[in-house]
């Protein structure tokens, strides 16, 4: 059997977590100037690109602030949130016309949380026939295209 290359994914996945710092902690000036996957700003959040995604233009919506419990956040975060969660739906729909999305957050480390101290959602753009033998099979995900390509294509869609 063939396999495709992910080599990407293995560094995540040998990588000893302990001790890491919050890869999500980054303040608001820093996220407003864009830096590396860094696709949007708000006030009290800020959207990612996932660097190991599910599928192309899978997004990420964290607050600035370090919390890990969906109670914990205020009143203002989740609006914030919930309004960028908001425009990158509209900004996938724009640049890369999904017919359909996962949304959604897995909380605490046996929720799934790969992060389980800093609260995030996931945005992942979805297709009709998307999950083909691949995935199933081969246990890769094929990536049509680079995370700078689907960047500028979600920055230039981006709505206001």
């Amino acid at each position: 059997m063939e396999r495709l290359w992910s080599p990407w994914r293995m560094e995540y996945v040998e990588r000893d977590h302990a001790g890491d710092d919050c890869p999500f902690c980054i303040t608001r000036a820093e996220a407003e100037r864009l830096p590396g996957l860094i696709v949007a700003a708000g006030k009290l959040a800020y959207v990612i690109l996932n660097l190991y995604p599910y599928n192309g233009g899978h997004l990420i919506v964290n607050p600035y602030r370090h919390v890990g419990d969906v109670v914990e956040i205020t009143p203002e975060e989740f609006a914030d949130i919930t309004s960028l969660l908001q425009e990158a739906v509209r900004a996938l729909r724009g640049a890369m016309k999904p017919t359909g999305f996962n949304v959604g957050m897995n909380m605490g480390s046996a929720g799934g949380a790969g992060i389980p101290d800093h609260l995030h959602f996931h945005v992942v753009p979805r297709w009709d026939g998307d999950t083909n033998f691949m995935p199933v099979v081969g246990e890769t995900k094929v990536m049509p295209e680079s995370l700078e390509q689907t960047k500028a294509r979600l920055v230039e869609a981006w709505p206001g």
